[in-house]
């Protein structure tokens, strides 16, 4: 039996429990409205979706190819969008997730209006974005239910079995929208009873998945800014402590922490370690600080010292009072934080980069898998990067090794449109093209995201919109480039009202209210033009 069939047949056991009083209620439209509303609460998402990640993090040990990816989302509806066009042309959610970036939620979802992305944005902006993006995706299988539902009822009075067989076997394997979602903490947003309070209330909405980096929180910098500042490994362990703690708290025992390190192009550090024995993590954090050996005559009033090996050394101190780091120690430090964050809790890595360099990556990993042989990263393929000069520059650098004439091309302009149809040009492209499969198989990236996609599809659409919809093209523009497209393309968009839950609504009254119903979706609807 399956298990609609079931649910129906529970229900009408319950109804004739309660006899004449529950006569208008019918069985299966509870059954329908029971797959709609698959997930209660956002625990039940959060572990739901921690138990894919786990299967995935698991299949992606066993093969490197089986990478998982998302794409960075503002907004409940732009996550819905993704989702829904991800089912029509992969037939399949597996192994895509929702990326929840702070930088957007700073520059699109604060009260303060756009804001850089330092950690200026309200705490509560966060899960409140989590809450709205699962309840754009459970509308999304609801709504996508409904029509199996209607087109089950059609099967039925046309008496197609075959059909209503094939129907009902898509609705008892109804493939849900609701996917994992990797949610950025930032720095924490406070100490680390702010982050616990803060990472519950992202867990509770839905979020399986936490993101934080090692930043101070108050100084917080975009990773792909100057003025990065590091905290010691001590401090970071607390919140690290702190978001495992909420996690256990709430139930989610196998929820993810995803370890972040701006080391790489951090060069500062806000507060020297504390060191107990030589050779501790607190000593090995300070061992990268840029220092000047002092005598003990030297030493004048507020100075602060370092003692190591007998010598007397001065840190270099900032007139902002923060300490600055030797130059050329990155990838170093990149390499202790991840080991101690693997060891401290983390499951996952994220290192940011300052350009998406395969073999780069792949360095820093090979290093820290000698201490931790199944490390995986978290990256961040960012609009940050300047994908197509960066990959020119690679195959120029590609081309050149290899002997080959690269006369042809300037390496200081290879942004121009005229390197696009060249070798050089579609070898860059090809190597853009597999970065992804590259990465995963040489540089252990579970997953790959872009953090601000849509921010930039937002941007990039409307202005071709205004620009001929306000020129000479008129509605031309909008009918050609925009609804043309929807119809052809098979856009769910193109039915806007029912996008937006109104044929769920008319099916609700019809449940409610029976013959009775005033329905909106009648034969002088509008959407009815679209078929």
């Amino acid at each position: 039996m399956s298990a609609y069939q079931d649910t129906i047949d529970t229900i009408t056991d319950l109804v004739d429990d309660h006899g004449q009083s529950w006569g208008a209620i019918n069985p299966e439209y509870v059954a329908r409205m029971r797959a709609q509303n698959r997930f209660k609460t956002g625990l039940e998402i959060a572990q739901y979706t921690a138990d894919i990640m786990r299967r995935d993090m698991e299949e992606y040990d066993a093969d490197s190819s089986l990478y998982t990816q998302s794409l960075g989302v503002w907004h409940g509806f732009i996550g819905q969008q993704k989702l829904i066009s991800i089912k029509k042309h992969l037939k399949s959610t597996n192994k895509r997730y929702l990326y929840l970036s702070g930088w957007m939620v700073a520059a699109l979802r604060s009260e303060f209006g756009p804001l850089p992305d330092q950690s200026m944005h309200e705490k509560t902006s966060v899960p409140a974005l989590i809450e709205e993006l699962y309840t754009f995706l459970r509308q999304a299988d609801a709504r996508e239910l409904d029509l199996l539902f209607t087109q089950l009822d059609e099967a039925r009075r046309s008496g197609d079995e075959t059909a209503v067989e094939f129907i009902q076997s898509q609705i008892d394997n109804y493939e849900t929208h609701v996917v994992p979602i990797i949610a950025d903490i930032d720095a924490g947003f406070g100490n680390p009873e702010a982050t616990y309070l803060l990472a519950k209330k992202m867990i509770e909405a839905g979020a399986c998945a936490l993101q934080i980096e090692n930043q101070v929180s108050d100084e917080k910098q975009c990773g792909h800014q100057d003025g990065k500042v590091t905290v010691p490994h001590d401090d970071f362990i607390a919140k690290l402590n702190a978001i495992r703690y909420a996690f256990l708290e709430l139930g989610i025992e196998n929820g993810i922490i995803v370890a972040r390190t701006d080391s790489l192009g951090a060069g500062l550090t806000q507060k020297l370690a504390v060191s107990h024995t030589p050779g501790d993590l607190g000593d090995q954090y300070n061992s990268f600080l840029d220092v000047e050996e002092i005598s003990e005559a030297e030493l004048t009033d507020g100075d602060v010292i370092i003692r190591r090996e007998g010598k007397l050394l001065r840190p270099k101190r900032l007139a902002s009072n923060l300490y600055q780091f030797r130059p050329g120690t990155g990838e170093e430090r990149v390499v202790l934080d991840c080991i101690t964050a693997l060891e401290n809790g983390a499951d996952l890595l994220w290192i940011e980069t300052e350009k998406p360099h395969v073999q780069q990556i792949a360095g820093m990993v090979n290093e820290i898998r000698k201490a931790v042989p199944n490390a995986k990263l978290v990256y961040n393929n960012s609009p940050s990067f300047n994908w197509t000069l960066n990959f020119r520059q690679q195959a120029y650098d590609l081309l050149e090794a290899d002997g080959q004439d690269v006369s042809a091309y300037n390496r200081a302009e290879l942004m121009s449109p005229e390197y696009d149809d060249t070798e050089l040009g579609r070898l860059a492209d090809e190597k853009i093209r597999t970065f992804q499969a590259d990465g995963s198989a040489h540089a252990g990236i579970f997953h790959h995201l872009i953090t601000l996609p849509t921010y930039h599809t937002a941007a990039l659409s409307t202005d071709n919109l205004a620009k001929g919809y306000f020129g000479t093209e008129g509605m031309l523009t909008y009918v050609r480039d925009v609804q043309r497209r929807e119809i052809r393309e098979g856009i769910a968009t193109v039915k806007h009202q029912n996008m937006a839950g109104s044929d769920i609504g008319d099916n609700h009254k019809e449940y409610f209210a029976g013959d009775a119903a005033l329905k909106a979706g009648g034969k002088d609807n509008t959407m009815n033009q679209f078929g």
